[in-house]
């Protein structure tokens, strides 16, 4: 008894125990691999020397500036060199980084920027017109009372010089500027405790519910260590930047790549031609996209191309389920898919489509179809199940009935940021609960079926139908819109909305009625938000007058996709 106690009692101190944190990956990058390329991005290039320099220089000037424990440092920018480094810079400096979408509208940041307190808004010359309008929108709503954030602009040789002038003309910070007033040999203080936040991140811009979702340094760790592991990804990886780092912080590969010292290519538009030639002449091995990326580079013209590949290409693809066409197009490419599905609330995927050797002597379409289920639970979540909404019992592993997908574990979020009610639904019962509907299989990989939540999932960005209603209703002829996922042969789906005009609205020109609608809706939200088809007329309800969304969904998948425009 004593003995056993005795093994027990030894006591945790500064040489045995220290609160895990992905920002020593970095420290350690350095130390073994100075000379090896860290980032490329066009003609620049950085060795993990010089990543680690300039991060430390990072942390040293917000520290200077007393930006540090409890700050919010927002970041507005494409995948470029200054986003990578904020993933170490920010917190070095014990500061919260918030990786703010590009594509959204100018209220929908400034509704983000004051939410999160953002203390710094570094931001992409491109998007600083953006970045001001929506400060302007702050300064409006805050009767006198708005304390503007430091503002720093992030330059790029490939943009034009005039927006860089114009950010610069208007008091901003230059980013090279700024580092140069730290210092690069910085001692950096880690967290004094794990739980500590690292980054926030919002799900979609809903300002009725936000859903900021905070991430610890612990859940970091853990995270960029699975994401590897599950890859398979080799030490000096090199990683195409295809997944913008402002999504799940670039689903924690940002951080994986200093613990495998492997090397960042960075790139600012997307395209398949894009995606080819970096292969081609930077001898990518890795890269993550959703699924509208593969469709792009499966049917891409062949002057885009340059096949066949000179290597295994890996693939992880998430954000919506893979059609077994495209991943059946893939892998005759010479492209190595692995599925993977998660959300912001859990650092990005979380779940993989684990594949068995066993498999491999299927036909090519069982296996895509295999292939196209969300599968297991990855390294560094303990619990995954698929429970009756009702009952909150696990359903049996049948792959027909359909219940609630819920996890549990070490890499799910810290909660949402200032939204307790929030927090109280989604971790009910000690699970955190998706809102995605699934089944699981005989074989225990699981597999989606719907979302419960209104999403659609639009070019592998996640747009809330309910805030597209809203923005609906404000029009002057609209008496009721209802918006759901159609298939669209480019985005994957987008937004198709169900009107009802008001009694005195002439109904004679509905062409002329969309076009005024969708016009109205440019004007109010990001431009992927706005829908693409508008159907007219009475709207099916329930006994109780609730919109019945199901039977929209059909209607819309009678009207098949969206059909690529051939301009």
């Amino acid at each position: 008894m004593s003995m056993a106690k005795g093994i027990d009692d030894l006591p945790k101190n500064a040489a045995n125990y220290m609160a895990l944190t992905p920002l020593w990956f970095l420290d350690r990058a350095a130390t073994v691999h100075p000379t090896r390329t860290s980032v490329v991005h066009g003609s620049t290039r950085y060795t993990w020397l010089q990543t680690y320099q300039r991060c430390r220089r990072l942390a040293s000037a917000l520290c200077k500036r007393s930006i540090g424990l409890g700050c919010t440092v927002a970041i507005i920018a494409p995948n470029i060199p200054a986003i990578y480094e904020a993933h170490f810079g920010v917190p070095m400096a014990g500061a919260v980084l918030n990786a703010v979408n590009i594509r959204l509208n100018a209220p929908t940041i400034a509704f983000l920027l004051g939410h999160s307190a953002s203390a710094v808004i570094m931001v992409d010359q491109e998007y600083f017109k953006l970045a001001e309008e929506a400060l302007k929108i702050m300064e409006e709503k805050s009767n006198g009372r708005f304390k503007p954030p430091l503002l720093i602009v992030i330059g790029d040789e490939s943009c034009d010089p005039k927006d860089l002038k114009y950010a610069l003309g208007r008091g901003a910070v230059e980013y090279e500027k700024f580092l140069q007033t730290g210092d690069p040999q910085f001692d950096w203080k880690p967290p004094q405790d794990e739980w500590q936040s690292i980054a926030l991140g919002y799900t979609s811009g809903t300002t009725a519910s936000p859903k900021g979702v905070v991430l610890s340094h612990r859940g970091a760790y853990l995270m960029s260590l699975s994401v590897a592991l599950i890859w398979g990804m080799n030490e000096g990886a090199v990683y195409l930047w295809t997944l913008p780092m402002f999504h799940c912080n670039g689903w924690c590969y940002t951080w994986s790549l200093a613990a495998l010292c492997g090397t960042s290519i960075c790139l600012r538009q997307v395209t398949a031609k894009a995606v080819y030639s970096a292969i081609a002449k930077y001898g990518v091995t890795h890269f993550c996209a959703a699924p509208v990326v593969l469709n792009s580079i499966v049917n891409a013209p062949s002057e885009d191309t340059i096949l066949p590949l000179p290597h295994v290409v890996h693939v992880n693809t998430a954000g919506a389920a893979p059609p077994p066409s495209v991943l059946h197009a893939m892998s005759q490419k010479g492209f190595h898919v692995t599925h993977t599905y998660g959300l912001s609330e859990t650092y990005g995927p979380s779940t993989v489509c684990a594949w068995k050797p066993e498999w491999d002597s299927l036909p090519p379409e069982t296996q895509a179809r295999m292939k196209a289920r969300q599968g297991v639970r990855f390294i560094g979540l303990e619990k995954l199940d698929v429970i009756d909404t009702r009952t909150q019992q696990p359903v049996p592993a049948d792959g027909k009935t359909i219940g609630e997908i819920v996890m549990s574990g070490n890499v799910v979020m810290k909660g949402y940021l200032k939204n307790p009610k929030a927090n109280e639904e989604t971790f009910a019962n000690g699970w955190y609960h998706t809102g995605d509907l699934g089944v699981k299989h005989p074989d225990n990989y699981i597999e989606i079926k719907d979302r419960s939540k209104d999403i659609i999932i639009s070019g592998g960005e996640n747009i809330s139908s309910v805030e597209v209603e809203n923005m609906m209703y404000l029009h002057p002829a609209v008496l009721e819109a209802s918006v759901v996922a159609r298939a669209d042969e480019r985005w994957g789906e987008s937004p198709c909305a169900f009107v009802t005009l008001k009694p005195e609205v002439d109904k004679s020109n509905e062409q002329q009625l969309a076009e005024d609608i969708m016009k109205f809706c440019r004007a109010k939200m990001p431009a992927y938000w706005v829908p693409k088809s508008i159907v007219f007329g009475p709207l099916p309800k329930t006994a109780t007058g609730k919109i019945q969304k199901h039977v929209l969904r059909a209607k819309a998948k009678e009207m098949g996709p969206v059909r690529k425009s051939k301009l």
